[in-house]
């Protein structure tokens, strides 16, 4: 935490974070137009917002995108806000979204990023075990995991079978990727879905996430992309808020041995 508190004490560090909490998924040539600051002053501060976590960045072609990662405010907000705070805190800091909330960027997705002390192998066996995703998640997948092969999900008492619920990448330990599951009239009445909503999710394209898991020192770090998705997209929403839950309670149950939340 002592990274994230430095690189956050910087005025001109927050204002890339503010750049980038406007529009996500930025290369250093846009950050550089949107603020009054050198190229070589930009490289430099992106340099320390990611080495304390803060700032994600992926390859797209020959450019580098940027993105906001919460994690590191996520886990300050665990340390220093009681569980009996946080849904308070989190409806003020949702109201406060939602009033301030700018247009979605031109590329929408989701990009999350958490260090775990545990093993390559051992949170590859997190993400595909069922045993593992019911206790962190509340969610059964079964597949065997092979590219091009299909997906059962299980969640809320409903059953989501659908040919185009598949493994697109499946590297063991390194790399998984499957597209998201169909919005089924069942499974949204198992979450309680609004009609209005669901038909609004069930229209959409669908989406695919992407884990991309690498070791770091004696740590993973998880690289979590959820993208895919339309304009103005309400599943972009949904999982948005879910994800950063989901991930903690990963962590907590890999270093623990207990998930952080539990699922209904």
């Amino acid at each position: 935490m002592d990274e994230v508190f430095k690189a956050l004490a910087d005025p001109s560090r927050r204002r890339l974070l503010d750049s980038l909490n406007t529009r996500n998924g930025q290369s250093l040539r846009q950050l550089c137009a949107g603020l009054d600051m050198t190229r070589q002053s930009v490289s430099k501060h992106l340099a320390v917002l990611e080495a304390a976590g803060l700032v994600t960045s992926l390859r797209s072609g020959r450019e580098k995108l940027h993105y906001l990662n919460a994690s590191p405010i996520n886990a300050i907000a665990d340390r220093w806000i009681s569980r009996y705070d946080r849904e308070r805190v989190r409806a003020l800091a949702d109201l406060k979204a939602a009033l301030e909330r700018e247009p979605m960027s031109e590329k929408p997705e989701f990009v999350y990023t958490t260090y775990i002390r545990t093993t390559p192998e051992r949170l590859w066996e997190a993400l595909t075990d069922p045993v593992f995703t019911r206790r962190y998640w509340g969610v059964t997948l079964t597949s065997d995991w092979a590219a091009g092969s299909g997906m059962t999900w299980e969640q809320f008492g409903a059953t989501v079978s659908d040919p185009e619920q598949v493994v697109l990448e499946s590297e063991p330990g390194r790399r998984l990727s499957y597209t998201w599951h169909t919005f089924t009239p069942d499974f949204a009445k198992a979450c309680g879905l609004p009609d209005e909503l669901a038909a609004a999710m069930a229209a959409e394209p669908r989406s695919k996430v992407t884990f991309e898991i690498e070791p770091a020192g004696d740590m993973v770090k998880l690289t979590v992309v959820h993208d895919g998705f339309a304009p103005g997209s309400a599943v972009l929403e949904g999982v948005g808020g879910g994800w950063p839950a989901i991930l903690s309670s990963l962590k907590t149950l890999l270093e623990t041995g207990e998930p952080l939340i539990e699922p209904r």
